[in-house]
Order: C-alpha cells, then structure tokens, then sequence
C-alpha cells in the first residue's frame, strides 16, 4: 500500500468534495483545530475496540443511534438528555431480552455533516448550495448562509465538546445506574399517545431486571457489574476530511495515529470507493471503522474495502453497516454474508433498517415506514440465522422527542407536518423507538435459539 498520512486522501477523488472560497481561512480553522484538545481518548478507543470485538463473537449487542443530523441549536440539556435517556430505555430492553451486556454509541457529538447527493439545490428558480450540515454551511435557504464556512469547523468542535462535556457528567454521575432503571422515566410516559401497554410492559420489565441485578450482585457475580456499568461511546460519519484529520494525532506510549473527533466514524454508501479520499483516511488510524453498505455493494466490492481498511484483520477494528431497503435485503445479503464468513475476517454485522426505506409521502416530507423498518430488520435477522453468522448490532436514526417524521407506531401520513423538525431524515421518536426495541428483542430471542 502506498505511504500512508493524515493528509494523504488530499491526493485521491472525493465524491462529497466541499469547495471553500477562502482557502486561507480554511488551513486558520485547520490550524486551530490541530492545536486544541482532542475530544475523545485513544485509550477510549481501544476500549471501544475490544467492546466491538466481543460483539463480533456475539458476546454483547451493539445498539447505535441517534440524529440524521445534530444542529449547534440541539446543543441543549433537555435535547441531549433526550437522546441519552432512550438510548438507556432501549438498552435495558434489549439487555433484558437478549441477556447480554448491551454496547451503547450515540450518533451525537460530531454528526453535523451529511452528504448530499446535488450539490445544489433549487427553489423559485433560484439555485444555491445544498445544506450539508452546521459543520459546512446554514440551513436557511440564503446565498451567504449556504456558503461552505471554514469557521463552522471550529464551532463545530465547540459544540461537540459541551455535548461530550454534559454526557460524561451525566453518566458519571449515576444518571445511568442500572440499579434504578426506574429513573430513566421520560417525562413522555405520562402522555397519553404512549400506549398503556407498553408503558405497563417497559415499567414490568425495568423493575425485573433491577431485582435480577440486585440477586446476582448478591451472590457475588461478576457479570453483574458487566451489565450495570454503563458507558456511552461517540460516532458521526466522517464526511469533512479536513475536520477529520486536524483532529488526527499520534499519542504518546501508544502505536499508529487516533482520530480523536470521535470515538467510531464511518464512511458511507456515497463515499466508500475504494481509491476515494475517505477510504484513503480512514484506513490510517487505529480507531473502529464503520462502513455503510446500500443495496448496490457486491461481495468482491465488500472483500476489497475489508483487505484495505484492516490488512491485519484486527479484531474489533471494523463494523459492516447494512443499509439495504426491506425489498433487497433477501436477494444482496446472503451473497455478502457468505463472502465474508469465507474469507474469515472478524467483522460485526449491523443493520441500519433506516435510510433504504425512505419515501417521500404526498406532502412532499420525506418519510419512512415503520412496519418496512420492523420488515427489514427481520428480514436480515433471519439472513444471519440461516447462514450461521451474527447479527451484532443496529443503527437508528432516532430522538427523544415527540417528532411525527416516520409513519406508523402511532403516527400516519396525516400527521407528519404536526412536528416534523428534522432539517434532513425523518427519525423515529421516543414511542416508536421504545416500541422497535421490544420488537427487536423479541425476533432477537427467537432466533438466538434456532
């Protein structure tokens, strides 16, 4: 393989190239950014390396969710408290039923960019730069504030600090002790659009798995403090190379170069060609790699980005992210499996039964459905039973706020425009993403069994 650098994908094609005006500017922000602190740690890294290892042999689950897109306006304790707690209320249902320790990554912290497939977009004849996220440009539909802006990089990294900063203290602080699960009551349970059922079904299983807890520490199990300590993990996509490598260091008493912007980025379906610029960047560094594989992905593309992102097959280093649609996945997903499970190469399998089931309803607001969300993730479940590999993991566009951005789980078509507030995908809210976590442990249980 070519010498590799943090600034060695400048020398390959980028399909998501954002073109900034003021070069100047932009190495003064790329400067700045190589001088502060990083935000994450290579030892929190490596822990998250060897956490993602255990889920490649099915040890634990990995449950990732969060944004489409955070804004430097969602950096609000409500907001981020929010996403923490059903993030939290997901994985105690998923520990419960699948009776493993639960790998929690929140897509928060860093996920202000997003790719766009025009680079420009039009209204009343009039065309302007796409909005690719509070880390490029604004979302108001104006010629300076569509403007890619160097200076966004660093408030970006700003904004990222405080939500981190806030997290930790959250988690440090016994907000997410297992041993009252009780406490991650969403104010939402008191409203009446959550369904008595399934409040009553939450509530019965938290209070289960409390005492069960409370039973194993007693007779002094180990495993117990496994499942009981809580720590969340960080990941955004790593669209904005600039902002990825100013951020890329070596550290001291360790080998090879961290992207300390986050702890898991991930490259996606629009930018993972194999002699592109970010396939380029993210073989370089020693953090987890996630890869966004749509429906067009074959195996010889999949066994190709595997040989270059880990020659060393490393275990814990990369994450296979199905993004497939509930139509495709029968038909690309076995082929994929095979591929991999012949090759032998430690990978964890995620699916992401979100972005491959978006439509555009008659409103035109994008949306998706939530039985073909509940359809692809079955569908891919049974794919990994039947070939004998693992299904290690979901992604989730999600929030914990009252949103009507997806159809179903209580939601219709009618009442998309009630509170749509994401500015790019739709997201599952705070009712359906409980719900979708039952659903998922239940198919899960079953098929552990078969």
């Amino acid at each position: 393989m070519p010498i590799w650098s943090p600034d060695s994908w400048k020398t390959r094609p980028n399909a998501q190239v954002i073109h900034y005006d003021d070069a100047a500017a932009l190495d003064e922000a790329v400067a700045r950014l190589r001088r502060l602190p990083p935000l994450v740690t290579s030892w929190e890294v490596l822990r998250l390396r060897a956490l993602i290892a255990d889920a490649q042999r099915g040890e634990r689950f990995f449950l990732q969710g969060g944004d489409c897109a955070e804004t430097f306006h969602d950096c609000a304790p409500d907001v981020i408290t929010s996403k923490l707690k059903i993030l939290l209320q997901m994985s105690l249902v998923l520990v419960h039923g699948l009776k493993k320790p639960v790998l929690r990554v929140g897509r928060f912290a860093g996920q202000y960019a997003k790719p766009r497939s025009s680079a420009t977009e039009t209204r009343s004849e009039v065309e302007l730069p796409s909005y690719r996220g509070d880390l490029v440009n604004r979302a108001v539909f104006d010629a300076e504030a569509r403007k890619p802006n160097p200076a966004l990089l660093v408030e970006a990294y700003q904004h990222a600090a405080l939500t981190l900063n806030f997290v930790r203290a959250l988690v440090e602080g016994g907000f997410a002790d297992f041993h009252h699960p009780e406490y991650w009551d969403l104010s939402f349970f008191e409203r009446a659009d959550l369904g008595a059922a399934l409040r009553a079904e939450y509530r019965t299983m938290s209070h289960k798995l409390a005492e069960a807890v409370r039973f194993a520490e007693a007779l002094g199990e180990k495993s117990a403090a496994d499942i009981t300590r809580v720590n969340f993990y960080t990941s955004h996509e790593g669209l904005n190379l600039p902002y990825e490598s100013a951020q890329t260091r070596l550290v001291p008493r360790r080998t090879g170069y961290f992207d300390l912007s986050t702890h898991l980025p991930w490259i996606g379906e629009r930018t993972r060609e194999l002699d592109g610029a970010h396939v380029e960047f993210f073989r370089g560094i020693e953090n987890p790699v996630g890869v966004k594989l749509g429906p067009g992905a074959t195996p010889k593309e999949v066994l190709a980005l595997l040989e270059v992102l880990d020659p060393g097959r490393t275990p814990g280093k990369l994450v296979l992210i199905t993004r497939l649609g509930a139509d495709a996945v029968e038909t690309v997903l076995p082929e994929l499996v095979a591929a991999v499970l012949e090759s032998e190469r430690p990978v964890l399998w995620v699916c992401d039964p979100m972005h491959g089931n978006t439509v555009v309803a008659q409103g035109g607001l994008k949306t998706r459905d939530f039985d073909r969300i509940i359809l692809e993730l079955e569908r891919t479940i049974d794919v990994h039973a039947a070939s004998g590999s693992i299904l290690g993991g979901v992604h989730f566009e999600l929030t914990g706020e009252d949103v009507t951005e997806c159809v179903g789980g209580g939601v219709s078509e009618a009442d998309l425009d009630r509170n749509y507030a994401s500015l790019c995908d739709p997201r599952l809210n705070y009712r359906q993403a409980l719900e979708m976590a039952f659903r998922l442990a239940r198919k899960l249980g079953d098929a552990s069994f078969r």
